[in-house]
């Protein structure tokens, strides 16, 4: 058998394994090969890594430049607009101030204002609530009027009933059947609101000369206040009517105009040369000339 040297042997005995196994066998030099490859992809990448790191601050150096230009340029760019406006720096910041202290102004005007619109708004609220308040009693007052007032309607209403049970009719001097008949003032206001007629009251003296009542004049000739006579004439129509000898509250007649229209007086007080009563004529008489009716 051929001997195998001892450091071969030292050698073969490192590779393999004790117990006849088949061990799996390294080599040395692959080793040694992938430690190298390591070793250069550590190499490479710190030189990669040194290189993007110089590149990036020159990059970087660049744009602070290029930002000091344009700052520059800016300055340079706001210098001349100032120098053609002929301002200066002190000029500028003297004109912020000036503007500063305008603005504080302004804004003590609108305070001041504000202020003012305020107790302004709080007057016109005071006098707004004052003038509710008048308004509300005066409409206090005229409730209290209206009140009043329906209950004199109504006490009038029973005072004209009542002279309407009062009054009557009778026949006219010429035969003709009157109307209501009024003996007082009362009983004549309210033959003038019942509006059938018209009526124009009138005050005769003795011996003075006629009185234009509506359409006519009247005359009068003669009283006897203590038997309640008197005489007058009635001018009409160019004529001259004679009622004489005749009574208080009796209805004296005459036709007049152009359609002959009833015309009917009536003296309801005889006193000593003095007679007071009312003509009434038909609503579509004509309307007098100086005197008015009574509707």
């Amino acid at each position: 058998m051929n001997q195998i040297p001892l450091e071969e042997g030292d050698a073969m005995q490192d590779q393999y394994q004790d117990q006849g196994q088949e061990q799996e066998y390294i080599p040395v030099e692959e080793s040694h090969t992938l430690r190298n490859v390591a070793l250069a992809f550590a190499v490479l990448f710190v030189l990669g890594s040194t290189i993007f790191m110089y590149t990036l601050y020159q990059h970087i150096g660049a744009l602070e430049a290029a930002q000091k230009a344009a700052a520059d340029d800016a300055a340079a760019h706001n210098a001349a607009i100032m120098k053609k406006l002929g301002m200066t720096e002190a000029s500028v910041q003297e004109a912020s101030r000036e503007l500063a202290m305008k603005l504080g102004q302004t804004q003590k005007d609108v305070a001041s204002r504000t202020a003012e619109l305020r107790k302004q708004q709080e007057a016109s609220e005071k006098l707004l609530s004052s003038n509710i308040s008048s308004v509300a009693t005066e409409v206090g007052g005229v409730k209290t009027d209206l009140t009043g007032a329906k209950t004199d309607i109504a006490s009038t209403r029973t005072d004209l009933e009542a002279t309407k049970s009062k009054l009557d009719r009778a026949m006219g001097d010429l035969g003709v059947q009157s109307g209501l008949i009024a003996h007082t003032q009362q009983d004549l206001e309210y033959l003038k609101h019942k509006g059938d007629r018209n009526y124009y009251e009138f005050t005769l003296y003795k011996g003075k000369k006629p009185t234009p009542v509506s359409t006519v004049s009247l005359q009068l000739k003669k009283v006897d206040a203590k038997h309640g006579r008197f005489s007058l004439n009635v001018l009409a129509d160019d004529r001259t009517i004679e009622k004489k000898d005749r009574t208080v509250a009796e209805p004296m007649q005459f036709y007049t105009g152009r359609d002959r229209n009833l015309y009917e007086i009536v003296v309801f007080t005889a006193k000593k040369n003095e007679i007071t009563g009312y003509l009434s004529t038909p609503k579509n008489a004509p309307a007098p000339v100086q005197a008015t009716a009574n509707n």
